[in-house]
Order: C-alpha cells, then sequence, then structure tokens
C-alpha cells in the first residue's frame, strides 16, 4: 500500500504526516544487504500493485526525532523500521523533485 500527499510549498507552519511517506505490505525480492534495528534490509521489494523500490539509505530525523520527510528526493519513500527505498521505474512521486538536485530551471 502507497500513501500519497501534497507536498506544501513552504515549511512554515506545515507539519506534513510522515504516514503519507511510508510504504507497507511489501515483500522482499532480491539479496539481504544488511540489518537495521534486527531487521533484515532487502536490495529491493516490491508493493501489492508490483512496483519495485530499491535501498538507497536511511531515513533521517529531524530534531524531534521524527522521520524527516522533507530530506526526501523525488520518489523516496520510507520503509519500517526506517529504511529509504526508491522507486524504479514509472510511478508517482513521493514528492515534486526539489531545484538544485539535477533539475534545471525553465
Amino acid at each position: 500500500m502507497r500513501l500519497h500527499s501534497v507536498w506544501p510549498t513552504s515549511r512554515a507552519g506545515h507539519r506534513v504526516p510522515t504516514e503519507y511517506f511510508i510504504l507497507a505490505n511489501l515483500r522482499e525480492q532480491g539479496a539481504i544487504i544488511g540489518r537495521l534495528a534486527g531487521h533484515p534490509i532487502a536490495d529491493t521489494v516490491v508493493d501489492t500493485s508490483g512496483l519495485q523500490y530499491h535501498f538507497v539509505g536511511v531515513a533521517p530525523r529531524d530534531r524531534s526525532g521524527r522521520f524527516d520527510v522533507e530530506a526526501l528526493r523525488a520518489g523516496e519513500w520510507i520503509v519500517q523500521p526506517g529504511l529509504v527505498y526508491a522507486v524504479d521505474g514509472q510511478a508517482p512521486p513521493s514528492k515534486p523533485p526539489r531545484r538544485g538536485r539535477g533539475q534545471h530551471r525553465s
């Protein structure tokens, strides 16, 4: 299951629910490349619609200890217990791409 959100254009006064950026109901595919908090880290996971995601890192936290979803790049999602996976292929992005991260201004 993938949850979607409209990404706010300003940080001031906005707290985006972390749950909007968490993938659930996944199955592991491919090699186990490590462990975090006693949970295996799969190289690739697949959601119920068949979309594949590959491991790209550990989710950063903000000062309050919550997942920092604003640090995610377009197409990146959080998988518990705090892993970041990026979608392979064509799928709706987790949020609009940021300028300055490989994006050119028009």
